[in-house]
């Protein structure tokens, strides 16, 4: 016994010590704190209600933006970045080797199925040469904008949120919003109206709001600390995967629905009368794809075009609340837009519109770089590899890159990286000069780059152009930012309060409306005050004064549109050609 003891004594000494002096030692190199056994458990558990800001803060404070995550004994360790130069390696330079992996398919399996999202190797290819032919045709442009966009926007966004204007009652935007984008991609995809707008009608948004809990109860499966966990609460059917269960149920009821009402059709006619997405998944040639497959493909559908652009559009506009020199900015711009075309205020724009609207698209941007839809993704590592930074990842390793940390760090987009500056965004001609998408990978990068990333600013694009121009939105508590719920996108967790009025600039705007056309029918240059007679000499001010302002910040559009011999309103208050 005394031998045993005598072995044994030196040995639990040795580990004890050991054991302390990785607990306690001084300087050790940043990153996520390590416990013995433990890992970096304790402190993911102690953070993960502000795990966005905890995991930013880790990686703003490392020299490269890379830390190890180490899990207790018998879990997964990882690797999470923020580095450019390591996401190009991971989504491009080693793409075979950073696939979903069975992990984060196994934890989204329920839900989203085989989908395009959850799937690798041969089946993802396929979904993504199927959906690249229907994405890159210019005639599923048109028709969003013509038969699904503008239709959604005149009949639907305007009426709702005119009628909360004029009653002055309080509208969650967040909700509107992802109404908007609801109906806006099953139309588009399915040509399927859910009528999601419709209030009275509970059973019609239903699944709506399965969908919503069914992304975040799945989300919530990549926080428990234990694994096995929420494994152990799906097989006994209790808790949050009881509650999950019952979602996925509506969910899938509601996409076998849209496929077997479409099948029936093609039945019944005997070819697809449709041109969109689904019929495209339908009709593959050389592929017979399977009823399940088919609906992991609306799911996947519904998820990239419904959650990605309501939740960027919430943000932007708590954005905008707090930035009223960013409003009069873009709100100009579409006005100015406006009077160009000669269309009526609260008529949706084109796609040539749209396209011009390049101070808008900066502001968008901009948005989605501080609070990207999807903060974060994970793929796995297949094989032993060395990042670009030096850090070793193991095969098994799961690695995560971090696109809400990227949009905050120094070292990609300077000392006021935490600042709203849309202009950044902007060349010294005051256009649009888009970023590399592995400093910015808000629509993923490399091969699985976002297919629909043009349809989701155009979508944006309509819908805060029609809300600048006519409505004056003031978010409730703005000066405090609101609580996110960290689902597999960044939506608000108490939605988006706003109060808003109606906008007087319609007016202004038909004043220049009014000014351009009598010039333009004369073909030279006439005096303000002999055009404006008559008119309100307030309104007419404040429309001067906000050419003017704008004039001094758009310097090189102002040249730009001289040079074309466009109309424009000078400082001098003439109109000039």
């Amino acid at each position: 016994m005394d031998t045993i003891f005598t072995l044994l004594y030196p040995i639990s000494l040795s580990l004890l010590l050991y054991f302390l002096t990785l607990l306690f030692r001084p300087g050790s190199r940043p990153g996520f704190k390590r416990y013995p056994v433990v890992g970096t458990v304790p402190v993911f558990l102690l953070n993960r209600r502000r795990f966005l800001e905890w995991s930013t803060e880790v990686l703003s404070a490392h020299p490269t933006h890379t830390a190890v995550f180490f899990r207790a004994i018998g879990g997964t360790h990882g690797v999470f970045t923020a580095e450019p130069a390591n996401v190009e390696h991971i989504l491009k330079t080693r793409f075979e080797n950073y696939p979903k992996g069975t992990r984060f398919v196994s934890l989204l399996q329920d839900f989203l199925g085989a989908g395009i999202f959850n799937s690798d190797g041969p089946l993802w290819r396929l979904q993504r040469k199927i959906a690249s032919f229907e994405f890159n045709k210019r005639t599923l442009k048109n028709f969003l904008l013509e038969s699904v966009i503008k239709a959604e926007i005149r009949t639907k966004l305007n009426p709702v949120l005119r009628e909360a204007a004029r009653s002055g009652r309080v509208l969650d935007l967040q909700d509107v919003l992802e109404r908007f984008a609801f109906d806006n991609v099953c139309k588009l995809a399915f040509h399927v109206d859910p009528g999601c707008f419709d209030r009275d009608d509970p059973d019609q948004t239903g699944f709506m709001r399965a969908f919503d809990e069914a992304t975040a109860l799945c989300s919530g499966r990549f926080m428990y600390a234990l694994p096995m966990s929420w494994k152990i609460k799906r097989f006994f059917n209790f808790g949050s995967e009881r509650r999950l269960r019952e979602a996925i149920r509506t969910v899938h009821e509601f996409a076998d629905e849209i496929i077997r009402l479409r099948l029936e059709e093609n039945s019944q006619n005997g070819n697809d009368k449709y041109e969109d997405l689904l019929s495209r998944f339908i009709n593959a040639n050389d592929e017979t794809l399977s009823t399940e497959l088919l609906r992991d493909v609306v799911i996947s559908v519904i998820l990239a075009g419904k959650d990605t652009t309501s939740t960027g559009l919430s943000w932007l506009f708590w954005l905008l609340s707090n930035d009223p020199n960013v409003v009069e900015k873009a709100r100009y711009e579409v006005e100015k837009i406006r009077v160009r075309s000669g269309k009526r205020v609260g008529d949706p724009f084109n796609y040539e519109e749209l396209r011009d609207m390049q101070y808008l698209h900066a502001v968008i941007s901009e948005s989605l770089r501080l609070y990207p839809p999807v903060p974060v993704d994970t793929k796995a590592c297949l094989e032993n590899d060395v990042l670009p930074d030096g850090t070793n990842v193991k095969k098994g390793w799961f690695i995560l890159y971090h696109t809400y940390a990227m949009g905050r760090m120094e070292s990609i987009w300077g000392k006021d990286c935490c600042e709203f500056k849309p202009e950044r965004w902007l060349d010294e001609d005051g256009l649009f000069k888009p970023d590399s998408s592995f400093r910015f990978p808000v629509f993923h990068a490399g091969p699985r780059i976002c297919l629909g990333r043009e349809m989701a600013y155009i979508q944006m694009k309509s819908a805060v152009a029609c809300i600048l121009e006519q409505f004056d939105v003031d978010v409730l508590g703005k000066e405090k930012r609101p609580e996110y719920l960290l689902s597999l996108t960044l939506r608000m967790k108490n939605g988006l309060p706003v109060m808003q009025n109606l906008h007087n600039g319609g007016e202004e705007t038909m004043i220049r409306h009014i000014i351009v056309s009598i010039c333009q029918g004369c073909g030279f240059a006439w005096s303000i005050s002999w055009v404006a007679f008559g008119l309100s000499a307030a309104k007419l001010f404040h429309a001067l004064e906000t050419d003017c302002f704008l004039q001094s910040n758009y310097a090189g559009d102002w040249k730009r549109r001289r040079a074309a011999n466009k109309l424009i309103l000078t400082k001098n208050c003439r109109l000039t050609f």
